[in-house]
C-alpha cells in the first residue's frame, strides 16, 4: 500500500518538476521506482552521443546534492529507487520544494551546462 501511494506521488511530482525541461524525453515510474530519460532533442527523440556520458554527468551532479541516482545501461536514463519504507509524511525533501531548503526533484543548478558541452 505505501509503495503504491507514495510511488504514485513520486511519479506525479517528478513529472511536474521535469516535464518542461528541453532535454527530458520521458519520466516513468512504477511503485517506488522512477526513471528519467535524457534526450538531445525532445521533439525528434534524438539521443545524445554516448561519448558525452550525459547520464553519468547528471548522476554526479545530483550526488553532489545528496541525491542518489543509478545510471541505466540502456542509455542516458537515470533510475531512482527510494527506500520502500519512505512515506509522503516522512519525507523532508519534496520535489515541489524549490525554495532551496533541501533537495528537490528540480534540475540541479548547472544542468544545462552538462547538456551543452
Amino acid at each position: 500500500m505505501n509503495a503504491g501511494e507514495t510511488g504514485a506521488y513520486l511519479d506525479t511530482e517528478m513529472r511536474k518538476a521535469l516535464v518542461d525541461h528541453a532535454h527530458v524525453g520521458d519520466v516513468r515510474g512504477q511503485g517506488m521506482l522512477c526513471a528519467v530519460e535524457f534526450v538531445e532533442d525532445r521533439d525528434k527523440r534524438s539521443i545524445f552521443d554516448p561519448a558525452r556520458k550525459i547520464g553519468p554527468s547528471v548522476a554526479a551532479a545530483l550526488l553532489k546534492r545528496g541525491v542518489i541516482a543509478r545510471v541505466m545501461p540502456q542509455g542516458d536514463i537515470l533510475g531512482f529507487a527510494p527506500p520502500l519504507c519512505l512515506t509522503r509524511g516522512s519525507r523532508r525533501d519534496r520535489p515541489e520544494d524549490g525554495r532551496g531548503g533541501g533537495r528537490s526533484a528540480r534540475p540541479p543548478a548547472g544542468l544545462d551546462q552538462i547538456f551543452h558541452r
